[in-house]
């Protein structure tokens, strides 16, 4: 008589991650891939990898370090950036006015080895603090397909580019997000309303959605008097 046993993709997953902490191919500290990649790579849902994560930080093979409580503040105020700047800000308190510069199709070339497309949406804001400052300088560029292609015509849905790639089907998931500090170029500096050389924070975002589309990449030129970076780590108290 034939026996049907059934294969526990978790252990599957656990037992592999063992071998390879076990025979030296993950040492110690290394940091392992993202939940996404270690998920596509074994062939399992990202519940049953995070099962399998949770096994194995109980058998002390990993620790596990929690994540990024938030990456930008204004004015000491954590900025969520999954609704978008706009709204975060305005939840902050804070009292910013948003300036469309460009909304326009554009081809970048350069862009579609690592982004997957050449043509793109580009929607460049400035925001202004209520005394007429400029505190940030925004670039923006979204895919230009299917329906967003019709975007620079028919405008940003409550002049929120979150809200309106969410009505176009784009909710984002994952991405990364690099922050360094730049001087001004005379371009931006103008834009700014900056003298040239003057320092500010620059910030690279890219975002997938659920699906794993490209459906943004910004950046952000950030005024270093009201914006600063902020990372929690540890397990929380």
């Amino acid at each position: 008589m034939i026996k049907h046993v059934r294969f526990d993709k978790k252990t599957r997953v656990v037992d592999e991650l063992i071998r390879r902490i076990e025979s030296g191919l993950l040492e110690d500290g290394f940091q392992l891939p993202g939940e996404h990649q270690l998920a596509e790579e074994f062939g399992v849902s990202r519940g049953t990898l995070r099962e399998a994560l949770a096994e194995l930080k109980r058998r002390n093979y990993i620790a596990t370090q929690s994540g990024v409580g938030s990456i930008v503040t204004f004015d000491g105020v954590a900025l969520d950036q999954h609704h978008g700047w706009a709204q975060a800000l305005a939840d902050s308190g804070a009292l910013v006015n948003t300036e469309v510069l460009r909304l326009e199709a554009i081809q970048r070339p350069d862009l579609k080895h690592r982004l997957g497309t050449d043509q793109f949406i580009a929607l460049d804001r400035r925001r202004r603090s209520t005394d007429g400052r400029v505190l940030s300088l925004e670039r923006s560029l979204i895919p230009a397909s299917g329906e967003l292609e019709g975007l620079p015509r028919v405008g940003l849905i409550d002049d929120s580019l979150t809200i309106t790639l969410a009505a176009y089907g784009y909710i984002g998931e994952r991405g990364d997000q690099w922050i360094g500090a730049e001087p001004l170029n005379a371009e931006d500096a103008q834009l700014l309303g900056r003298a040239p050389g003057e320092v500010f924070l620059k910030a690279l975002r890219t975002t997938y959605d659920r699906q794993g589309r490209f459906m943004e990449q910004v950046e952000s030129l950030l005024d270093p008097q009201h914006f600063r970076m902020h990372l929690q780590f540890g397990e929380p108290r």
